[in-house]
């Protein structure tokens, strides 16, 4: 088997050399007959997709020849992959498509489906198609996907959606959006559409790959998932195979994907029982790595080569000559390499502004006037649809909530707001979703317990036109889905220019509790993961009282800008009633008609001052579970004659920095309350804000031990109390 071809220079002579070896018959085939008795690939077809094959080899060479004198950035290529132009063949022009990174062929294909074709000129398609892939290589901003930021297999007019993240990591997407497409054809794609994704061997086994093939089995059994996911493989032996094969609720079919009408065969058989059945397919592909890097001596068996496959294809059946062959594969190699010089001249991106312009757009005004106008629609308009969706109970009516009722209450509104909302993964151990699906019927869907299948199905929700709200049972599995949210969810906008966004809110029972209770897996305080990610937004809610203004905030955002939000919520918080003794009830608040949501609305990075005493002495920094702790605090120094500001951060990204530095200045003394752990924390970032901002004043933090969370009552010996709050604030304070 050929596996390995380590030159451009040895591929070419293959080819030349196999291709001049080859022989026509004495009676050809007419151009409008299959291409070979055991097929359905007409002549003519199989002509056009080998111009795409050999479109798609050349841009390989020529990622190869820019890279040879630093003008070419990318150099992963298609070789050996290039059966994928059958695939492209098979499904229409109007499918959306995630493609792996070894799809040049299909891209090739797609594009000269388009309705408005360039004139039906071949050779001036297959132009254009090298001109957006070397754009990608040579990270100009004229590239129809990532405008100079990556290299990726991406066009919206194309529906191509690139897969922006780790192997594999755009399939759970993939079946999100198979589930989420309107049959009634209102969402951007028609009704009878299908969804194709295509991925190599290699996904297959990481966590994202397996948990989309568990969770297309899963759906496939309520019909409506119209999905074919197309496994490229190139692996050494039959291993891929073995895996794929008898997966429940997947219908499989295997082609050799080095053998052009065979592809095209099974690939269109695939999609149509996806297209009439609306069950998802498997269609696994054997194709080969060429121009690997340089590795073992060359095994034996060119005949792999997909270009050399269809060349014999096509001599064998009197269409093409071996003459006409060379001559088509050195016209299309002119082609692309004028293409190569052509883009050469693009211009790049060139300043921070530029590059970060698509990542996450901020737009507070628009945001503000959004919360705004659904106050003003839910008690107007919309008034009666929502007494009967909260049947006829309001919640402003039944007087001062916890943290846990207000995010229902508030979540039952924005199911009343928004038809178009979906709430995702509910049924949580908390019970804060508790009724949701009464109240929201089909927008309300229990998904597998599985954190990147809930994440994928949310985003690929999003791509669909819906605004999902997706929750996760704790910290732990937000970190077991990692890369859905880091790559998927938060690169998207940043790697389309903006043309595909995220709209995601993802609540996740956060932050641990005092007690120790489940263990580190589920007592969970770390939030390092969502720190360092591009664009997302974070939030803490600490009270009622902010919780549903700050979801509403970040439904806006998600809605009006395709924000990525993180709605952190304490859980142990959501059932607290006190906040300084027994029974006071200082920690509920009542729920807030809608004619007053304008007025209570908390803009995205702002934070919330709290005044004790004369408030002149010091400055609390804290969120979440520190809020409680820290007012309790500063009140008792208030009474021994300190005066105090504990400001609730509300946002950890981004952080409300000029509130910060405000109240750290008018004080000149800041004790930060972490509840994370002192390495990775939330705190460090708070002290990076304070030096950057030019603080001069005393500065101490309070945070988490570095130490998981143990179980039982040792818990208080790694987590934040008050009374270390307050021996932090008396040593401030004796400064």
């Amino acid at each position: 088997m050929l596996n390995r071809v380590t030159t451009p220079q040895n591929l070419d002579e293959r080819f030349r050399d196999a291709v001049s070896a080859l022989r026509p018959p004495e009676d050809g085939r007419v151009p409008g007959d299959p291409v070979r008795e055991d097929s359905t690939l007409t002549g003519a077809r199989a002509r056009d997709l080998f111009d795409a094959q050999l479109t798609a080899r050349h841009l390989d060479l020529a990622a190869r020849w820019l890279r040879s004198f630093n003008e070419g950035f990318q150099t992963v290529g298609s070789a050996g992959h290039e059966g994928n132009a059958a695939v492209a063949a098979a499904l229409r022009g109007d499918d959306p498509v995630f493609l792996h990174q070894r799809s040049a062929a299909f891209y090739c294909v797609r594009l000269a489906q388009r309705p408005d074709d360039v004139g039906g000129d071949r050779l001036r398609g297959l132009e254009e198609a090298a001109r957006d892939v070397l754009r990608g290589v040579v990270a100009s901003v004229r590239d129809p996907i990532t405008g100079g930021r990556d290299k990726v297999f991406g066009n919206p007019e194309l529906h191509l959606v690139p897969a922006v993240s780790t192997l594999a990591a755009h399939l759970p997407r993939a079946v999100g959006l198979a589930r989420a497409l309107p049959a009634d054809g209102s969402g951007p794609w028609p009704g009878d559409a299908i969804v194709a994704a295509s991925f190599g061997d290699a996904g297959a086994g990481r966590p994202a790959g397996a948990a989309a093939l568990q969770a297309a089995g899963w759906y496939s059994r309520s019909g409506g998932l119209p999905l074919l996911l197309i496994c490229e493989d190139n692996g050494p032996d039959d291993w891929t195979a073995s895996a794929l094969r008898g997966r429940p609720g997947l219908r499989y079919s295997f082609a050799d994907g080095c053998d052009l009408a065979a592809v095209f065969d099974a690939a269109t058989e695939a999609a149509e029982f996806v297209r009439t059945e609306r069950r998802p397919a498997l269609l696994h592909l054997s194709t080969v790595h060429l121009l690997a890097q340089p590795g073992p001596e060359v095994e034996p068996g060119a005949d792999r080569d997909p270009l050399i496959g269809t060349a014999r294809l096509l001599v064998e059946a009197g269409l093409l000559g071996p003459d006409e062959v060379i001559t088509r594969y050195d016209e299309v190699g002119w082609l692309v390499r004028k293409a190569a010089e052509e883009v050469l001249g693009e211009p790049k991106l060139v300043s921070i502004g530029e590059i970060v312009a698509s990542l996450a757009p901020r737009r507070p005004l628009r945001v503000a006037h959004a919360v705004t106008e659904g106050g003003e629609r839910a008690a107007g308009p919309k008034a009666a649809a929502r007494r009967q969706i909260f049947g006829g109970n309001l919640p402003e009516q039944a007087g001062p909530m916890t943290l846990a009722q207000t995010i229902n209450a508030a979540l039952t509104d924005a199911l009343a707001a928004n038809p178009g909302l979906m709430v995702l993964g509910a049924g949580g151990a908390h019970g804060v979703t508790a009724g949701l699906r009464e109240r929201g019927g089909d927008r309300v869907v229990e998904s597998l317990p599985d954190a990147t299948t809930i994440l994928g199905l949310a985003l690929g929700a999003g791509l669909a036109g819906r605004l999902p709200v997706a929750e996760l049972d704790g910290l732990a599995a937000l970190h077991d889905a990692g890369e859905q949210l880091r790559g998927e969810a938060a690169l998207m906008s940043f790697l389309s220019a903006g043309a595909y966004r995220n709209p995601l809110v993802l609540r996740v029972p956060a932050l641990a509790q005092p007690f120790g209770l489940g263990g580190h897996a589920v007592n969970d305080n770390s939030v390092a993961a969502l720190r360092d990610v591009p664009g997302l937004v974070v939030a803490v809610p600490s009270r009622a009282e902010d919780a549903a203004p700050m979801l509403r905030s970040c439904l806006a955002a998600a809605d009006v800008d395709g924000s990525v939000c993180v709605f952190l919520e304490p859980v142990a918080l959501y059932q607290t009633r006190d906040l300084y003794q027994q029974g006071d009830s200082e920690w509920l608040a009542p729920y807030a008609a809608p004619d007053t949501w304008a007025g209570g609305h908390i803009p995205i990075g702002r934070a919330r001052i709290y005044g004790m005493g004369n408030t002149q002495d010091l400055t609390i920094v804290t969120y979440g579970n520190g809020v409680r702790m820290s007012l309790r605090v500063a009140a008792q120094l208030a009474a021994e004659g300190y005066g105090s500001r504990v400001v609730d951060l509300r946002w950890l990204n981004p952080l409300p920095t000029a509130d910060l530095l405000r109240e750290a200045t008018a004080t000149g003394r800041v004790l930060i309350v972490d509840e994370t752990r002192r390495s990775g924390g939330v705190g460090e970032g708070v002290l990076a804000a304070l030096v950057d901002g030019a603080f001069v004043g005393s500065a101490r933090r309070v945070a988490a031990a570095d130490s998981p969370v143990p179980l039982g009552p040792a818990a208080q010996q790694v987590l934040v109390g008050e009374d270390a709050i307050t021996q932090g604030a008396h040593a401030l304070l004796a400064r």
